[in-house]
Formats: structure tokens, C-alpha cells, sequence
């Protein structure tokens, strides 16, 4: 699926809807972008390198230095693992056969080819607000299933981009926000951090009214971008025409076959092991308000693998939906040490006058910007780090350090300073092959077949993003941070 497929054929490929100059522009920046952009691991490590020179630059001791990456990089395990379920629980749910029979059903209502392409959208964008991990792999299952349609001539490449909208637009703004977990989890946050920002409730972030009217200002917006930039029936270029194969995967586990297997393919031990799962889970909710629930991203977990596991019902099915999921982890796995371990050289390696790295960023920031310019340039700063540095929670921890302790000194709201992040952070990914890995590899594209229609979606995001990122700011009012205890 994943191999390389033949060009359209000629009578769809040269048709200025679908090869305009803006969708030849964003082709071109990704085929660049494949041949040049080395892995994300390439990036990070460069980073780490480049945070050391920084670090003695401004005076710090070379010991000093290399202590501080040794204790910070093992100090975000808990959140690492995390992120990984995020992942593992956002696709168990996604291929379970209920989900999957869904999706079928889903498919089976848009009657246009164009009308499929915004359904995709808005589908994909809806579920990346429980779940980022959900909305990759739901979005790329129900743009094969709408392709096996016979009667619907949909243009596949772009029923691709519209699947991955919910990463490229929404995701951010939604429940498993990487940044705004973290804020909401101090056990999860480096202590340098914790100091700065302190605990930052959802209250705070995505359940702002100003963060969920950019969230369905950005999903009306991508709907119709979607919509009316989908080639008609005339000119789409189907998965047929491309020659993928978009039949369903057989998930026929058989029988068992050995005494010891039966205990694989009965449900017994996943009712008993959901039944003692929701006990706990029950109690969370009732003892706190749902908002403080949800933000602990261990119930959020919990919740999600318990989900999967009920939805699969029987455990050996559950179990090789978790080890088709664990590929996609690998990127999290060994690139969140080297974040954490960059987050401590910010700001634990100080030079004799007790200033760190992090501080002279931050007075930077400070000294060039005023409360009501801040939230544009760190959206503006933010954009730009995104594509250099794909991973939303990594990243934070990053930026964070020095662009929160310069939203204290201008007095900028805390937790819009975390949704101007999110907002701009997630921009980048609308043209950064990183995250449309796992999309493709489900499609049976390669992401430049996609990233001409993304591409288009981020001309039209970025200004819209920018401005009310900046504009509602004025709506806020700073208060200190809050300490946990």
C-alpha cells in the first residue's frame, strides 16, 4: 500500500483546478522537503547541539551544561508514556469493528464527490478534539471506505488532505492539547517550568470561550476550503486511477487452535478487566468536576484503552490492534528525552551571574515586544519552530521556558499564551511530512499527492489564525501563576 503508484492519467492531471499555481507551489515545497528534511530525530539532535553551544555562550560551564541534559532527559518519562498512549488508545478505538462499522455507515451518506471531501473534513476535525490519535487513523479509514464507493467519483488525493486536517488544523484546540496537558498536569512538568507557569487548568485553555471560537472559526473555515477546492467528477483523480487498493484488510483471527489460545478469543477477561477499569474511572469523575477529570491525561488514557478494549471485545483482537499501533510511537519514544533534556539545559545551566539561556531569550522577547504585540509574534515564532520541530508537546517544553517567563513580565495571560501556541503550532503540519506518515501509509499515497491541497489550506489559516489569536488577547486579563498544593 504504501509502495509507489503511477501518475494520474493524462486527461485529469494537467486541469487548472487541480494543478493551479498554488497546488504546483506546495508540490514542489514538498517534494523539496522530502528529498533535503532529514528524519525528526535529525532536527532534535541539531537542537540539542545547538541549546549547548547557546548554554556556554553565555557563560555557562561545560559541566554544568552536560549535567543538566543528564537530569533532564529521564525527567519526562511519565509524559513520554503518556503521548504514546495517546497514540496506542486513538487507534485501538479507531480500527475496532463498532468503529470501523461506523465509518461504513458514515461513508454511505455523501452523494457527491466534493460533498465526500468535506464530510472527511469535518469528521476528521470533529474527532481531533477528543483525540488526535483517533482522528489520524478515523479520517484515513473513512477516505478508503468513501473510495470503494462505485457510484461516488471522489478525488482521492484530496479526500487525503481533508483526513488530515484534524493535525493540521484542530488537534491543538481539543482534549489531548500536548501543551495544555502538560500545564494541567504539574506531576507531568519539569520543576524549572512548574516554576514559571505554575498549574493551568483546561478551565484556562481550550475551554476558554476565546480558544473554542477559534476552534470553530478553523473548522468552518477548513470545511469549505476542502469543499470547493475538490476537483469535480470530470477531473478528480480516484484511488482506482492512482492504483490503490482500498479494499478492507481481512481481521479474521480464526479459531484457536491450542487450549492456551482460548482464553485469547473469549470476552470473559475483557469484561472483568473493563468492569474493574470503569470502577476507578467512575470514582474519578465523580469526585471532581469532568473538566479536572479529562485533563488528567492518565483517566484520559484509561479511558481510551478501556474503550478500545471493550470495542474489541475479544483480547487477541485488541492485542494486534495495539502492535499494528506501536510503530507510530518511535518518533515519541526517543525524541521526548532529548526535549526534556533541552528544556533542562535552558534553563538549569547558568553562568556565574546566575542567568540561564532561558533568561536572556526571554528579556529578548521582552525588550522587542509590548502585551498587546506578544501573542503575534510567539504565534508568528511558534509557526516557524513547528515546522522545524514537529511534536507539539516536545516543542513546548522547548519554547516554553523563556516564552512564559516573558508572558509574566508583559503580563499576557497564561493560559491564552498556551492556546496561541497551540494555534500556531499546529500550522505547520499542514506542509510537515512528518505527521502524515501514518495517514499515508493507511491511504497508499505519499505526501506530496496531499500536501498541494493542505498547502492551500495553510495560505488561507495562517492570517485568519494570527489575527484572532492577536485580537482576542485584548479580551483577557494576566493573573500570577498558580502553585500546585
Amino acid at each position: 500500500m504504501t509502495g509507489e503508484h503511477p501518475s494520474p492519467p493524462p486527461g485529469a492531471a494537467a486541469t487548472p483546478r487541480q494543478e493551479g499555481r498554488l497546488a504546483q507551489l506546495g508540490i514542489r515545497f514538498t517534494a523539496w522537503a522530502e528529498r533535503w528534511f532529514p528524519d525528526a530525530f535529525i532536527f532534535v539532535a541539531i537542537a540539542v547541539v545547538i541549546v549547548a553551544l547557546g548554554a556556554l555562550l553565555n557563560g555557562a560551564p561545560a559541566m554544568a551544561v552536560a549535567k543538566s541534559f543528564g537530569d533532564g532527559f529521564w525527567s519526562l518519562i511519565p509524559f513520554t508514556m503518556q503521548m504514546v498512549f495517546v497514540t496506542i488508545g486513538g487507534y485501538v478505538v479507531a480500527t475496532s469493528p463498532p468503529v470501523q462499522a461506523l465509518i461504513d455507515r458514515l461513508a454511505r451518506l455523501p452523494t457527491t464527490g466534493r460533498g465526500a471531501v468535506g464530510f472527511v473534513a469535518a469528521a476528521t476535525m470533529l474527532s481531533s478534539f477528543l483525540s488526535w490519535g483517533l482522528s489520524l487513523i478515523f479520517g484515513g479509514l473513512l477516505a478508503r471506505a468513501l473510495a470503494r464507493r462505485a457510484d461516488l467519483r471522489m478525488d482521492y488525493r484530496a479526500a487525503g488532505a481533508a483526513a488530515y486536517l484534524g493535525l493540521g488544523a484542530t488537534w491543538a484546540l481539543g482534549l489531548s492539547s500536548s501543551a495544555a496537558q502538560l500545564q494541567a498536569n504539574p506531576a507531568s512538568l519539569p520543576k524549572a517550568l512548574l516554576a514559571i507557569t505554575g498549574v493551568i487548568p483546561f478551565s484556562e485553555t481550550i475551554f476558554l470561550w476565546q480558544s473554542m471560537l477559534v476552534a470553530l472559526i478553523l473548522f468552518v473555515i477548513s470545511v469549505a476550503i476542502a469543499y470547493i477546492s475538490a476537483p469535480g467528477p470530470t477531473n478528480a483523480v480516484t484511488a482506482e486511477d492512482l492504483d490503490v487498493d482500498v479494499a478492507r484488510e481481512s481481521d479474521d483471527l480464526g479459531r484457536p487452535k491450542q487450549p492456551g489460545e482460548w482464553l485469547e478469543h473469549s470476552p470473559i477477561l475483557t469484561v472483568l478487566l473493563v468492569a474493574i477499569a470503569a470502577g476507578w474511572i467512575v470514582q474519578e469523575f465523580a469526585r471532581q468536576s469532568w473538566i479536572t477529570a479529562i485533563s488528567n491525561l492518565n483517566t484520559y488514557n484509561l479511558l481510551f484503552l478501556t474503550l478500545g478494549l471493550l470495542l474489541h471485545w475479544r483480547p487477541k483482537r485488541f492485542l494486534v490492534a495495539v502492535a499494528r499501533s506501536v510503530p507510530a510511537t518511535a518518533g515519541i519514544l526517543i525524541q521526548y528525552p532529548l526535549y526534556a533534556a533541552i528544556s533542562a539545559m535552558l534553563t538549569g545551566a547558568k553562568n556565574g551571574a546566575g542567568v540561564s539561556a532561558s533568561d536572556v531569550i526571554s528579556h529578548a522577547f521582552v525588550s522587542l515586544n509590548t502585551t498587546g504585540s506578544f501573542p503575534l509574534a510567539m504565534g508568528v515564532y511558534s509557526a516557524v519552530l513547528g515546522f522545524f520541530v514537529p511534536s507539539g508537546g516536545g516543542k513546548w517544553l522547548l519554547e516554553a521556558p523563556y516564552v512564559m517567563q516573558a508572558a509574566n513580565e508583559l503580563q499576557v495571560h497564561l493560559g491564552w499564551a498556551v492556546m496561541v501556541y497551540n494555534a500556531a503550532e499546529a500550522l505547520p503540519n499542514l506542509i510537515n511530512p512528518f505527521w502524515m506518515l501514518p495517514l499515508v501509509g493507511i491511504l497508499g499515497l505519499k505526501a506530496r499527492d496531499i500536501v498541494g491541497f493542505s498547502f492551500l489550506q495553510l495560505l488561507i489559516h495562517l492570517p485568519v489564525v494570527l489575527f484572532l489569536l492577536w485580537a482576542l488577547a485584548f479580551t483577557l486579563t494576566y493573573h500570577p501563576p498558580v502553585m500546585p498544593g
